[in-house]
């Protein structure tokens, strides 16, 4: 009859590991992406095959590589409130069309003002919406 017992308490603290597990593994779909890479849900630029990127530290600071520009900025977080500030951004000899596009995307993401994530997918509200994708490979 013990037995019994110890197998129902076993099962029982399974189950809860179980559903905690789920439950932290649901919550982390939901955390703003410190720690990981992001890429613009875009297609290259004609002539390219770069997808400009953001490689977010653990506390907010961002490495960005655009479609031929890259530099630095930094994340503060608040519940779904972000704010996106530059760092330096490096002038690497672009042309033109794409020197535009790498200042129109940090502009875009100097203005956002709130996040949400849905799975592998980051979207940043501003004047003009975001969507990245985490890089999972």
């Amino acid at each position: 009859m013990r037995s019994i017992y110890l197998l129902q308490a076993a099962a029982l603290a399974a189950a809860i590991l179980s559903g905690a597990t789920t439950a932290s593994l649901a919550q982390s779909d939901q955390e703003f992406p410190f720690g990981l890479e992001v890429t613009l849900d875009a297609p290259p630029k004609p002539g390219s095959k770069r997808i400009p990127n953001l490689e977010i530290g653990d506390k907010g600071g961002v490495r960005l590589e655009l479609w031929c520009k890259g530099g630095t900025g930094q994340f503060s977080v608040a519940g779904n409130t972000v704010i996106f500030v530059p760092g330096a951004i490096e002038d690497r000899n672009c042309p033109a069309d794409r020197a535009q596009a790498d200042d129109a995307l940090v502009a875009a993401l100097a203005a956002v003002t709130t996040w949400s994530r849905q799975g592998d997918i980051v979207s940043f509200a501003g004047p003009q919406p975001l969507r990245f994708r985490l890089n999972t490979n």
